[in-house]
């Protein structure tokens, strides 16, 4: 389990082998005397590491067309004069590039990379939680982080993650990183889920926000032949969860969108089902943002269309 996901709990290893913490405990001192893994507070995790995710440096050539372009779109959700925070990754970096520009805002966030990003915007307040600095993503983490954002109010919050489904939300496979971000979102109004394509369906270990606190998503259009985060998309959808979808698998390897995406027209589906705790008349919109696709719909956008 440790292998899989980076990190495990002593209360899941109970769980999952049936047994007391007591004796997982027992276990999981004998398997780091082996070398075979790290004991951790509550917990245990590969050796010399918290989790087996990949590093800042490895991430930020992941996706770079498709994380430019969600940026670009989760930028145009933030007003002038806004109170929001920003969450650690590679994404919410590139969004805090485009957020310099907005006069009056103010940032609360745990990432260096973010504060970074806007420490010369002359209009923008950062402010930054305490906490223990992990070095892998560049993100403070702890009891000092999650005490700093105790009492804090804001209108939305911009979070990735490791990944996104319909039945659990958003996850991480880092247990500090997970409980930060569920400081965030209890101090928003809103939950805006920046995530790309390949992160739809992929289930972590630590779940940081429930689908049902996700207010909006925005991610890029997925290639055709990618079932899995179509149909996780229309999952999240019918879960009342607003969609804003940017089409930039046309490049995948670049790290410019390309010039089409910059003009991108916008479409409303109503999609039927009200959204748990928002009142309304019964519909929920899905703003889908992409160029509208040549000839003959694709049998997905189609769908959500008659839907």
């Amino acid at each position: 389990m440790v292998r899989a996901n980076g990190a495990v709990s002593l209360r899941e290893l109970a769980r999952v082998v049936q047994t007391s913490e007591v004796t997982v405990r027992r276990d999981v001192r004998a398997l780091e005397a082996e070398g075979l893994l790290d004991r951790r507070h509550g917990g245990a995790v590969l050796p010399g590491g918290f989790t087996r995710e990949s590093g800042f440096p490895q991430k930020s050539h992941l996706a770079t067309a498709e994380k430019t372009a969600i940026a670009d779109l989760a930028a145009g959700l933030v007003e002038e004069g806004e109170a929001i925070v920003v969450g650690a990754g590679t994404t919410t970096q590139e969004l805090a590039r485009r957020l310099a520009r907005v006069p009056g805002l103010t940032v609360v966030t745990n990432s260096l990379l973010v504060a970074q990003a806007l420490a010369h915007a002359n209009r923008v307040e950062v402010v930054m939680t305490g906490g223990t600095l992990r070095g892998s993503n560049y993100a403070l983490v702890g009891s000092g982080a999650e005490q700093s954002l105790q009492g804090l109010r804001v209108s939305k919050a911009f979070l990735s993650g490791s990944g996104l489904t319909a039945e659990r939300g958003l996850s991480t496979s880092n247990m500090l990183s997970a409980s930060v971000d569920r400081a965030l979102v209890q101090a928003a109004s809103e939950v805006v889920v920046l995530a790309d394509h390949t992160k739809l369906g992929t289930d972590t270990m630590f779940q940081t926000v429930p689908t049902d606190l996700v207010t909006r998503l925005v991610t890029d259009e997925p290639p055709a032949h990618d079932d899995r985060a179509a149909t996780e998309l229309q999952a999240l959808a019918d879960q009342g969860v607003q969609i804003a979808v940017a089409g930039a698998s046309g490049n995948p390897g670049g790290d410019q969108v390309p010039a089409r995406q910059q003009h991108q027209q916008r479409r409303d589906v109503s999609l039927p089902g009200p959204r748990r705790g928002v009142p309304g008349n019964g519909l929920r919109s899905a703003s889908v943002l992409g160029e509208p696709p040549a000839g003959a719909e694709r049998g997905r956008v189609a769908d959500m269309r008659r839907r």
